[in-house]
């Protein structure tokens, strides 16, 4: 299919605006008020999104990635949960910003696929209806255009036979089939971004390599940028630009692909690839686990976050928490370990200031 059927010229924006970040998250802080206590989600998150680009979020469960990602397209509850800091998309803060303004946004520039797609469908509406519906919203589109529209995407997400699916209910669908629907609906509208939130959870292997080819191709066929939001590293390894790792509600680590594999410097980082099944261990070989538990954000510890799973953590990381610092002569690789990786860049660095 033609890149013209499913994109419109302002997709590709001018060489100014591509100057320009998309997203610009800075010192970010979501905070849930409940029963035990005020729980920080997101505690001081700073992170940058070009066009186009694709950043990997990832972190073990409750590390704070599926908030932040909400965060940015401002899906928090207002009630009980306060924000501080800035996101900047485009020329809007979506921090404090009205229903009216997050509407005229959700959908047409900003889109999210979710978790589960069975809990995200409206179960008793059939899946051209949920497609259509923010075409209707933000276009000029009939309900006949939209329909024809509808069909096109379902096509272009590989659901066969669409001009009959669209008349399904998300029930008659599989899967990998549902999830492929709820990509329909996120691009319907060309979004400059979106949010991938464990797109392939529950999906098996084959399905979930062709859930992720498909997002790669879409991405570049509507010059769109995407955060991908996984707690595996091996997702992320070949799809992605950059990656942030997340550790309780915080960056930990921020670099690009190649670099954070080749020359990564937190222990977690490590401890999360290491935890990653490989088709190269033996049969019935024993998955690899990060001894202990995250943290209770309600009451974290008071240095280093991951100093009570650390293998090396010294008195230093259980006083004081680390900041989050750039390795000398590549500001783009940031860490917060006073212990990191021995052999790195990162690692020569601490020995270094160690020995003086």
């Amino acid at each position: 299919m033609s890149a013209d059927k499913m994109v419109d010229s302002s997709a590709f924006p001018s060489e100014e605006e591509n100057n320009a970040p998309l997203l610009t998250v800075k010192d970010l802080r979501t905070t849930f008020t409940t029963p035990r206590g005020q729980l920080t989600a997101v505690d001081g998150v700073s992170l940058e999104l070009s066009r186009g680009e694709t950043l990997g979020i990832v972190g073990e469960s409750g590390s704070g990635k599926t908030v932040l990602s909400r965060s940015i397209m401002g899906l928090i509850p207002r009630r009980g949960v306060t924000q501080s800091g800035s996101i900047t998309f485009e020329d809007l803060e979506i921090v404090g910003a009205s229903n009216d303004d997050l509407r005229s946004v959700w959908g047409a520039k900003v889109a999210m696929v979710f978790q589960d797609p069975m809990t995200s469908l409206n179960p008793v509406v059939r899946i051209g209806r949920q497609i259509t519906e923010s075409l209707r919203l933000h276009t000029s589109m009939d309900k006949a255009e939209a329909t024809k529209r509808a069909i096109t995407l379902l096509s272009q997400v590989g659901i066969p036979s669409p001009d009959e699916r669209v008349k399904a209910y998300p029930h008659q669908l599989s899967g990998g089939m549902r999830q492929r629907v709820m990509i329909a609906i996120a691009l319907a509208c060309s979004p400059r971004l979106l949010l991938a939130d464990e797109p392939t959870t529950g999906l098996d292997v084959t399905v979930q390599a062709q859930i992720l080819d498909l997002l790669s191709s879409l991405q570049v066929e509507m010059n769109m940028a995407v955060i991908l939001v996984t707690h595996d590293l091996g997702v992320v390894a070949t799809r992605t630009d950059r990656i942030a790792v997340m550790y309780a509600g915080k960056i930990v680590e921020l670099a690009t692909t190649k670099t954070l594999f080749s020359d990564m410097a937190m222990p977690y980082t490590k401890a999360l690839l290491n935890s990653t099944p490989r088709l190269s261990d033996p049969s019935h070989s024993r998955l690899v686990a990060i001894d202990g538990r995250p943290p209770d954000l309600i009451s974290p510890p008071k240095g280093c976050s991951f100093a009570p799973r650390c293998t090396s953590a010294t008195e230093q990381c259980r006083s004081a928490a680390p900041p989050l610092t750039p390795v000398p002569g590549d500001p783009s690789h940031l860490f917060a370990c006073w212990n990191p990786l021995p052999g790195g860049n990162a690692g020569r660095v601490a020995t270094t200031q160690g020995a003086s």
